[in-house]
């Protein structure tokens, strides 16, 4: 891949369609929505908690946990790629993606988000002026109230850390020689040898793990979030890089049974310090080492497991694939803001935990179907909840989801 003045794209071939990394983003997501309810009843802090939690919540979230957003970020690496070979000048590539990215971005932070904030300040600080009043006059304060960040981006810290990592990527296509470039697309060739996509990786993902939890916590506030930066864009580049390297896949396929035993030790780790040091507890610094070198070796573990996943299980098309590929989008812009409503709705019921979560999951999932159904009827709305704009006035079937490159076999 080179560029010039312009920016254009060398010519290669189409990165077809991978449905099974289609079918991995939608699980994705859907897993992120039931592990941001399940968010309200563990220990520990969050916008909105429960008055009975669920102690033994914490073991299949515990699970979750550690690789969720990497996998995220290793898709849409490889998405970013097949988009790029797509519209052939990276200036059309990084103008399309700041669009589909940040107008969705503002428009949720304006309208979507501060509910969020307003429970938060009723909930944690005993705020007491009713949400108009919240809206008009506090939340674009852009300072801190009581601690809390106004205005504030919440879980899109997602979209926006994804379209930074996206014009970085642009950046250095333009910015690093042809030459270097080429280096760099051969290290994910020899990558692909023996077991190093194994243990490769890992001398990078444990050291940076277990050094920041010393330094810096994991916060999603861009400037002072080192955690993410250093561990997400690592798997961003890798999924772009993977695009390009048809015999990672080869790698993927011999080695995923080693890091399904490699993340399933991890796991007994994390779940016996969790065990040992309950809910907020702070273990030892060197218990504290161990849990993070365990949640590195996990992240990378189960990446490579859920990628031979999505390259085998799920590689079949759906008829419901294309809908539910372009409903993710907004059922990520609105879910939490449903959740924590939702929740915070309930608390005077003194429902049973149970009977809480059945009715927080049943009225997110409604309330993300209704808000992308309706969206994506109304032509100017649908800019801002995160779907293309239409081709034709009465065409209001999904846009095709950019594909990703074809595993050999």
């Amino acid at each position: 891949m080179t560029t010039d003045s312009q920016h254009p794209v060398q010519a290669a071939p189409a990165i077809p369609r991978h449905f099974g990394l289609d079918w991995l983003r939608i699980g994705a997501f859907a897993l992120l929505i039931l592990y941001h309810i399940g968010m309200m009843f563990v220990t520990g802090g969050w916008l909105v908690k429960t008055d009975a939690p669920i102690e033994a919540l914490s073991y299949p979230m515990l699970f979750v946990s550690p690789w969720r957003l990497g996998v995220l970020f290793i898709v849409s690496g490889y998405a970013a790629r097949a988009m790029i070979t797509k519209a052939g000048l990276l200036d059309i590539f990084a103008a399309e993606r700041s669009k589909r990215l940040l107008i969705p971005l503002l428009f949720a932070m304006i309208f979507i988000i501060p509910p969020q904030s307003w429970v938060t300040l009723q909930f944690n600080h005993g705020y007491e002026s009713g949400f108009w009043s919240f809206w008009l006059h506090d939340y674009f304060r852009v300072a801190p109230l009581h601690g809390v960040t106004l205005p504030a981006w919440e879980h899109l810290w997602f979209v926006f850390y994804l379209w930074l990592y996206t014009m970085l990527l642009v950046a250095g296509l333009v910015l690093i020689p042809a030459q270097a470039r080429q280096m760099l697309g051969g290290l994910f060739d020899r990558l692909a040898t023996g077991w190093r996509l194994l243990w490769m990786p890992l001398l990078y993902l444990i050291p940076m793990r277990i050094g920041l939890t010393f330094t810096t916590g994991e916060s999603h506030g861009l400037f002072n979030d080192w955690v993410s930066d250093f561990i997400l864009l690592p798997m961003f580049l890798f999924g772009f890089g993977l695009a390009g390297a048809p015999a990672l896949w080869l790698a993927i396929a011999r080695l995923w049974r080693p890091a399904l035993v490699l993340s399933l030790v991890a796991y007994l780790v994390l779940a016996a310090v969790e065990t040992a040091y309950p809910g907020t507890s702070t273990p030892p610094h060197a218990t504290m080492a161990l849990n993070r070198a365990a949640q590195a070796a996990m992240l990378w573990g189960m990446a490579l497991v859920m990628l031979r996943l999505a390259d085998t299980m799920l590689d079949r098309d759906h008829r419901w694939r294309a809908r539910l590929s372009e409903a993710v989008f907004p059922f990520y812009i609105i879910h939490q803001s449903a959740i924590v409503l939702i929740g915070w709705w309930l608390l005077p019921l003194s429902l049973s935990p149970l009977a809480q979560f059945a009715a927080i999951l049943a009225g997110t999932a409604a309330s993300c179907w209704l808000f992308y159904d309706i969206g994506r009827r109304i032509g100017w709305l649908r800019p801002l909840i995160g779907l293309r704009a239409l081709t034709r006035p009465m065409d209001a079937s999904p846009s095709p989801v950019t594909g990703t490159a074809r595993s050999p076999r």
